[in-house]
């Protein structure tokens, strides 16, 4: 990531600081109504706005030296022993949400679709069962460009899943995989990743709407630079309801790893230092002012609270 990119990360953090502690304060400290519908499907009811997080279903690796790159893996072994998780194996899951906000109905990232693990791919079927319609989709946002987050958007046919739907982008990400000379010099682990981008959004190139991390993209919905996780990763605010949500993505990884150790750098994070710096921030954020927190990889419905834990954070999901 070039020295430009980390200042933009640092210009925008600034900017964010201010519009999260200026006009949208306030609205905290409200319980939201919270129903788990079935499994994999919670509904949470904050007024004016409602939302649907959804399990796409979850990934499971073994565990090795590699997966945190500046933590000794005895280190980790027993802070997933602490957690009272297996020492040898990291379960990753994945849930996208579905926010009815303004009069939109947006989903914020695709899923892995018929792409990903035989675990994984679960997210039309618990739409199905949250009474969800593709058709009703009126917006996808994507945060990144990762395989697990864009694959669901068009399936093996080729056809779009959410027809109706606008296509929602950052620019950073778009401009960074879509460059044809970063494709060509990229390493042989990274050229699936450079191909699944263009399988998903090419086709649609010319309707593909790009912002810049920063602004509002639709009403009551709020883009945060989140870079570090990937060029472009980008977090959400959503406000309008009882509380306001923060969903920020792939901030962090498996929490009782990367969120009770927030400077730990996961495998997956292109620019660790910036993930870093980007995680302290939202994790601060949230907690300062009393949001409730989404995030791609969290456990259990995958929204809840932020409370500092010594040089860390706790997370505590709703449900």
């Amino acid at each position: 990531m070039s020295m430009t990119r980390r200042q933009f990360l640092f210009t925008g953090a600034a900017i964010g600081t201010t519009w999260l502690g200026g006009s949208l304060a306030g609205c905290a400290g409200m319980s939201p109504r919270v129903t788990t519908m079935a499994p994999g499907i919670t509904r949470i009811d904050l007024g004016a706005v409602a939302v649907t997080m959804l399990s796409d279903g979850a990934f499971s690796r073994p565990l090795d030296a590699g997966f945190v790159r500046n933590a000794p893996l005895a280190e980790v072994q027993a802070a997933l022993a602490a957690a009272g998780l297996p020492a040898d194996r990291v379960e990753v899951p994945f849930t996208p949400l579905v926010v009815d906000v303004g009069g939109q109905r947006v989903l914020f990232d695709a899923g892995n679709g018929e792409f990903g693990a035989a675990t994984a791919g679960r997210l039309l079927d618990n739409m199905g069962k949250a009474g969800i319609d593709t058709t009703s989709i009126t917006a996808v946002v994507f945060s990144h460009f990762h395989g697990d987050h864009i694959n669901g958007l068009r399936n093996k046919a080729g056809n779009i899943v959410f027809p109706k739907a606008r296509i929602f982008v950052p620019r950073p990400e778009w401009d960074w995989w879509m460059d044809d000379a970063r494709q060509a010099a990229a390493p042989e682990a990274m050229k699936g990743a450079f191909a699944a981008t263009r399988r998903v959004f090419l086709p649609l190139a010319s309707s593909v709407q790009k912002f810049e991390p920063g602004a509002e993209i639709l009403p009551g919905v709020h883009s945060l630079p989140a870079f570090g996780h990937t060029p472009g990763h980008t977090a959400f605010m959503i406000e309008g309801g009882s509380q306001r949500l923060l969903y920020w993505a792939d901030t962090t990884n498996v929490a009782p790893l990367f969120v009770r150790n927030p400077d730990w750098a996961v495998m997956f994070d292109m620019d660790p230092e910036a993930a870093r710096v980007t995680r302290r921030k939202l994790a601060d954020w949230a907690i300062r002012d009393g949001l409730l927190l989404a995030g791609y990889h969290l456990p259990g419905a995958a929204i809840g609270t932020l409370a500092r834990r010594g040089n860390g954070y706790e997370f505590a999901p709703l449900a």
